[in-house]
């Protein structure tokens, strides 16, 4: 099963495998029952005519993204060669706790074909491909997308505790096309994810990995991200990046990004400066 959302004359809806559901429907409703009866409710819902609209990023303003770090033997190294404080990241790579931070609200959230930016301030700036857990709110594993963290590698560099300016900004974050609902939940620990850039149409870097490589199980980032936090309308959970563009490539405006977690594929631009 696929959800969907989508701009229409009426404002944002909802479609399950490319069919409107009723306009009543939110995501908000779906993410307040338990992760078993998710997909007998869906089916249970009468479907509409098919869903032509241009796809929105599937979140609500309710819902926030929040984001995971270090989760990937990758991420590790190229943030210790980043970092003048490499040391933080291989203690949280190979601690107990894993880094959590708040990435966006829903509102904020870029979609597919939407444009993503980088900071004026930064210089050195990279996409960032991740398996995206859509939790409900029991912190139980419902669906998933995919995501683009978008990062400033320098600022984070220069000291760990500039990370939610090295993360969080204006068209930092982008979603989609859609949110899975697997048949098994055991689809996400061997998804494959692939990175992409274009300039002027042409390819600068590619790069893959599998979920299958990260270090952390996705069930214990989303039992973390629950301790003391309460989400009423469910929560969304970047993984972490297994790819990561050598130390000499920066994203620059007009750049086209394309991420694939599995068979969905979400492409953004670069906004210019």
């Amino acid at each position: 099963m696929r959800l969907s959302r989508h701009a229409t004359p009426r404002g944002a809806h909802w479609a399950l495998d490319g069919r409107y559901l009723p306009p009543a429907f939110t995501l908000g409703m779906l993410l307040e029952l338990p992760a078993d009866d998710v997909s007998g409710f869906l089916g249970s819902l009468p479907a509409g005519e098919a869903a032509e609209e241009r796809k929105l990023a599937p979140v609500e303003d309710s819902q926030e993204v929040w984001a995971s770090g270090v989760t990937y033997e990758q991420s590790r190294e190229a943030r210790r060669a980043e970092s003048e404080e490499p040391d933080v990241y291989e203690k949280v790579y190979d601690a107990e706790r894993p880094e959590l931070f708040l990435k966006a609200p829903g509102w904020r959230v870029v979609g597919p074909g939407g444009t993503v930016r980088v900071r004026e301030d930064s210089g050195w700036d990279v996409p960032e491909p991740e398996l995206v857990l859509v939790l409900n709110d029991r912190m139980e594993v419902v669906g998933y997308t995919a995501g683009n963290d978008v990062s400033s590698r320098r600022i984070e560099g220069e000291n760990p505790l500039y990370l939610p300016q090295a993360k969080i900004f204006d068209g930092a974050c982008s979603l989609g096309p859609e949110i899975v609902v697997p048949a098994d939940p055991e689809e996400l620990r061997g998804l494959e994810i692939r990175l992409r850039i274009l300039r002027g149409g042409e390819k600068v870097f590619e790069g893959k990995t599998s979920t299958s490589r990260m270090v952390r199980p996705a069930e214990e980032l989303a039992g973390y991200l629950g301790r003391e936090l309460s989400f009423p309308t469910g929560a969304f959970l970047m993984t972490g990046t297994g790819i990561v563009p050598g130390e000499e490539f920066s994203l620059s405006p007009g750049d086209a990004v394309e991420i694939s977690v599995g068979t969905m594929t979400l492409r953004n631009e670069v906004a210019p400066l």
